[in-house]
């Protein structure tokens, strides 16, 4: 028998978006479902980078000092390395912002900080477990959502489903939203090594002839990202895990007495990267935010503060019209109208820095000359300013909107 619930919204996804949503429409006083298809947040080598924006936002809730107590680092500059020509390239200490420097977090710590926030409003209810598998649509209009979960089958009937189910999201297609595929020239290898106390303190990329390398300082170990051209990793893989090994011990000697420490192709994760956009995010009753409504690039790690600005801007938009138990197409809109800008600006430099740099960079065999851009930030400190801008605080950020008395 299926289960009949109602509420006033229901998100699909417990990532950044649909948690920071379903949190910030629970404080608003709506009642507010979020389905999980997992049973916790445990899962290794997501985005873990809480740039100054979301923290300026956890500012703005006065949630900032508890926040602040979890486990984290702290990268109040990003370095790099471009053939033998080491540099500065992002300097956060001038942003506008109460933190200067980007937290560096295991996300499932960020979920459950926002999941506990949010528990203390009763209009909030967390599904974890329940795998969303249909749409329910009547009248050309989507009215809830149809899930498995360990009780059986449940609907849960809403005014407004939001889709935050990532960039593989169910949400769009079943609302037949059409996604527009902007491309990428890599992918991404994930793996952990240990950091030893001598080791630098920065986190840095490493640009050599044919090979990208970033380091990420998580305290006690290294979040090595290696990057490798798009669709080479079963190639890499024949191989094999030794020679592979001996590539990381070349471009980085720094790790060539600890590379042993991987041990099993099952210690290495793989991203495969993807830029693409939905050419529409809503229909009446239903839209998507976050990855699930433009997939980003993993350069400058921008994606989950991105989705937390969409979460943001669409509970400034829609809390209101959701009180008042329906939301007007027009009124839906205004949450991509607010939000697509600043998502393609952003896009765009990534597409541009994959294409003319990454790009670049992998398909070289020989030595290779720091661009232009890379003199200039290295000679003129001043410069680092408009980096640590683009990825610390993004375009047209948003702010939490003041509670209705």
């Amino acid at each position: 028998m299926v289960k009949q619930l109602t509420s006033g919204c229901c998100i699909v996804g417990g990532g950044p978006a649909g948690m920071m949503l379903g949190f910030l429409l629970a404080r608003a006083g709506i009642k507010t479902a979020v389905l999980e298809k997992h049973a916790d947040f445990l899962r290794d080598f997501r985005g873990d980078t809480i740039h100054p924006s979301t923290l300026e936002l956890m500012h703005e809730l006065g949630l900032l000092s508890e926040f602040l107590r979890l486990p984290h680092q702290e990268a109040r500059t990003l370095a790099a390395r471009f053939g033998d020509l080491e540099f500065t390239f992002a300097d956060f200490s001038g942003l506008p912002t109460h933190c200067k420097f980007i937290a560096f977090m295991p996300q499932w710590d960020f979920l459950n900080f926002l999941v506990a926030q949010a528990r203390d409003y009763p209009d909030f209810q967390l599904r974890m477990r329940a795998e969303v598998t249909d749409l329910i649509e009547e009248q050309e209009a989507i009215v809830g959502v149809r899930a498995n979960t360990p009780d059986g089958v449940i609907e849960v009937r809403a005014p407004l489903t939001v889709g935050c189910d990532g960039r593989h999201s169910l949400v769009r297609r079943k609302a037949g939203l059409e996604v527009e595929t902007l491309g990428a020239p890599m992918d991404v290898l994930w793996f952990r090594l240990r950091r030893l106390p001598d080791d630098p303190r920065e986190t840095m990329g490493v640009f050599e002839a044919g090979r990208i390398f970033v380091l990420i300082n998580r305290g006690d170990y290294w979040q090595c990202g290696y990057v490798i051209p798009k669709g080479s990793f079963e190639e890499m893989r024949a191989y094999g895990l030794i020679e592979f090994c001996a590539e990381l011990a070349r471009t980085m000697p720094l790790f060539s007495d600890r590379v042993g420490e991987l041990q099993s192709w099952d210690q290495i994760r793989l991203l495969t990267v993807m830029v693409d956009r939905l050419k529409r995010w809503c229909r009446r009753g239903v839209i998507c935010i976050g990855d699930a409504a433009h997939a980003m690039s993993p350069v400058g790690g921008v994606g989950i503060n991105l989705a937390v600005q969409d979460a943001v801007a669409a509970a400034n938009i829609l809390t209101e019209p959701l009180r008042s138990g329906a939301v007007e197409d027009a009124v839906l809109r205004q949450v991509p109208r607010r939000r697509e800008f600043p998502t393609r600006v952003i896009q765009s430099g990534q597409v541009f820095i994959q294409s003319r740099v990454i790009a670049s960079v992998l398909g070289k065999r020989a030595a290779i000359k720091p661009p232009l851009a890379v003199k200039l930030l290295r000679r003129f400190p001043l410069l680092r300013r408009i980096p640590a801008r683009i990825i610390g605080i993004g375009v047209r950020p948003e702010h939490i909107a003041p509670q209705a008395p």
